[in-house]
């Protein structure tokens, strides 16, 4: 079985804070009447990922990301499994997706990419009893193809072991 990947969405694929150099690679698009800066690379790492990670989306965007992501970004599938929060998205970290992410994964090994890991994030993962990597973004740039080899070398470790 391999391990879950948790993708959130802003920060990571919609990203935000450049200066005025749009980044390259990236497709605007209005979601639910709000333009986003949509990053194409990282739907190609999102991609590359999907050979070692089950993907799920992990993002106050919920089941809006199936709505809009895999077509504007040219993903190969449809949707992909959603984690379902218990309120709303809190700004200043992302320690209000654990409990939800908690109940998604169970023991599965997992790794989590966002731009907005906070602390109770990472004591969160150390004790978890499964392996668990968490990747920061930065969310001028997102999902990086650095990113994505860091994530793709973990699931290897995970294998061979």
């Amino acid at each position: 079985m391999r391990p879950l990947l948790f993708v959130d969405v802003d920060g990571v694929i919609s990203l935000f804070g450049f200066d005025s150099d749009v980044p390259a690679a990236v497709e605007w698009a209005y979601v639910d009447g709000v333009p986003h800066c949509l990053s194409l690379a990282a739907g190609r790492e999102l991609v590359r990922l999907a050979g070692a990670f089950e993907l799920v989306w992990a993002t106050g965007w919920e089941e809006r990301a199936n709505d809009y992501l895999p077509r504007l970004l040219g993903l190969p599938w449809p949707e992909l499994p959603v984690v379902r929060f218990d309120g709303t998205p809190k700004p200043g970290g992302a320690h209000w997706k654990l409990p939800a992410i908690e109940r998604f994964a169970g023991s599965r090994p997992l790794a989590w990419i966002d731009d907005n890991l906070d602390e109770s994030c990472h004591q969160w993962a150390r004790r978890r009893g499964a392996p668990t990597l968490l990747v920061e973004t930065e969310p001028s740039r997102g999902l990086t193809r650095d990113h994505a080899a860091r994530l793709l070398s973990w699931a290897r470790s995970l294998a061979s072991s």
